[in-house]
């Protein structure tokens, strides 16, 4: 017997190094494999949501518990497989250099090329059905999946960290001791018994550069953010009016908000990815506020067409550079592209093109004290 549980054990030692080759192969930067104990992550989690924190976001807390144990969400469950992919674009401008320009629209550097949850998705399927043709070789006749990307409830953070591919920093987001932060994951879950990774260790010590920077002070402790403070909430999730309290720390980010990444010094090991598909598109690195809001709902579909800014909608996407040309330095170019929209816009448009018009107005009235 104990003959049999050793080459049980060897066999799936070894299928588990070639998932690791074969994603590799695939694109992946790193793939590590954990169980589904989310114990802990799950207190937290529960934690987090009876703070409100999830704002408007109910799909964090509708799906109850499945988010922290994955054998409710997928039946059999019994491991893990966690996927890093690196998305940093080549060639883009400084992300501090256009934040530090008034008159242009920074967008998060996640969202510069193609959808993410479409390149996920692929790569994932990929490594499912490569591992499905190999079963025969090692013997194994019942093998069951589902692969998440950002689509599920799944709490990936923790199981990457669990699964060794970093730790989770004090914004939340995992790093990487050889990567830093710039990466998708993404997750398969399967019945297979593989052996699991070594969990992450946490290298953030005494350093606090994430919650020092954020604009709007949404990393209300360590290892916590409030979503409803967070830029890249009230930009992306947020549906309704943002509140007026933040509209002016907001600046000029129009879709997302890097500043947390930008200022961890791990991200100096960061590498520009090899993936085609992430490369800037449509010169969104570098972009005036006054061209964004000047297209029109056609144009926004078509420039926008596979990329994840495409879901937030056009009135959305107008409601978030309003409040950027509000926080412009004033020029009659840009007062100019607030009054033309001003008449035919939404309730909710039309309420943001106010506010920044009043923003420039002011500017005017203290400059001319």
């Amino acid at each position: 017997m104990t003959d049999l549980n050793e080459t049980i054990q060897s066999k799936f030692t070894q299928l588990a190094n070639d998932i690791k080759q074969w994603g590799l192969a695939l694109g992946f930067n790193q793939i590590g494999i954990t169980d589904t104990n989310l114990q802990e992550a799950e207190v937290e989690h529960q934690a987090w949501i009876a703070k409100g924190f999830h704002g408007e976001m109910d799909y964090m807390a509708k799906h109850g518990v499945k988010r922290t144990r994955p054998a409710e969400l997928v039946p059999n469950t019994l491991r893990v497989i966690s996927a890093r992919l690196d998305y940093m674009p080549p060639n883009a401008v400084d992300s501090e250099s256009i934040m530090q320009d008034s008159s242009k629209a920074f967008i998060s550097r996640y969202a510069m090329g193609r959808d993410y949850h479409k390149v996920m998705r692929n790569k994932l399927q990929k490594l499912c059905e490569k591992i499905q043709s190999e079963m025969t070789k090692y013997k194994v006749d019942d093998f069951s999946y589902r692969a998440f990307t950002d689509s599920a409830p799944v709490l990936e953070v923790a199981l990457a960290e669990k699964a060794g591919l970093g730790w989770r920093g004090k914004h939340t987001l995992l790093i990487n001791k050889n990567r830093g932060s710039w990466f998708f994951l993404g997750e398969i879950y399967t019945n297979l018994p593989l052996p699991i990774d070594e969990a992450g260790t946490n290298h953030c010590g005494i350093c606090t550069s994430c919650i020092d920077v954020c604009p709007t002070k949404a990393i209300t402790a360590p290892y916590e953010v409030d979503a409803r403070r967070c830029i890249s909430y009230l930009t992306i999730e947020l549906k309704t009016s943002i509140p007026i309290e933040f509209r002016s720390l907001i600046g000029n980010r129009v879709y997302g908000c890097d500043d947390c990444q930008l200022f961890c010094p791990w991200n100096k090991f960061a590498e520009i990815t090899h993936e085609s598909d992430f490369a800037v598109k449509n010169g969104l690195d570098n972009i005036s506020l006054v061209q964004c809001f000047a297209w029109t709902e056609a144009q926004f579909k078509q420039n926008m067409a596979g990329s994840a800014i495409y879901r937030i909608g056009y009135e959305q996407w107008l409601r978030n550079i309003a409040v950027g040309l509000g926080n412009a330095s004033t020029t009659p170019e840009i007062l100019e592209a607030l009054q033309n929209r001003k008449n035919d816009a939404s309730a909710l448009l039309r309420e943001h093109i106010d506010w920044a018009l009043e923003q420039h107005k002011l500017s005017s009235d203290t400059a001319d004290i």
